[in-house]
């Protein structure tokens, strides 16, 4: 590799570590406010945790939400109990087999992630009306970049594992 290849290489690793640093760097108390604001009503991380399984499907049984929380079945209904009172899920039972419990998230519950959305969006709004016109440029021309490359990455996932099921 000819020397100034090498070095664009030194530069660009420093870039990428320089932009990690920036996605992902939180001090202790930032991520506190956020958690705070967050789960200022009566929301805990495991009920966000709860919401956030059932997000991506219709309902689930508690065996499955169990395992998926990776805590015993008994410990999951009582979590789902307080969640159910407070209006964040609801049981119902399987109609194929009566003996399975299925749990779903209400609209109250759905609306904790469209809530917790508008608050960021506020947040950033604000954070963004700080920076210059190149600045918010910038940010754009790199944020869709990202955007195109992490959907490149995941259809290319998403390919070797509908090849690796046509190989079954």
């Amino acid at each position: 590799m000819p020397l100034n290849e090498r070095a664009g290489s030194a530069i660009r690793r420093r870039t990428v570590d320089d932009l990690l640093d920036e996605l992902t760097s939180w001090k202790p108390r930032e991520r506190a406010g956020a958690f705070r604001q967050w789960l200022r009503g009566s929301l805990s991380l495991v009920h966000l945790h709860v919401l956030t399984v059932l997000e991506g499907d219709e309902a689930l049984s508690m065996s499955k939400l169990a395992e998926a929380l990776d805590v015993s079945v008994a410990s999951a209904t009582g979590i789902v109990d307080r969640m159910e009172q407070r209006g964040l899920v609801e049981r119902r039972r399987e109609p194929d087999d009566r003996r399975v419990i299925l749990v779903k998230a209400t609209d109250a519950g759905d609306a904790v992630f469209r809530d917790l959305a508008a608050e960021r969006r506020k947040m950033l709004a604000r954070l963004l009306d700080r920076m210059t016109d190149a600045e918010l440029e910038s940010l754009l021309v790199g944020l869709r970049a990202m955007r195109r490359v992490r959907s490149e990455a995941m259809a290319a996932t998403n390919g070797h594992v509908e090849e690796a099921r046509s190989k079954r």
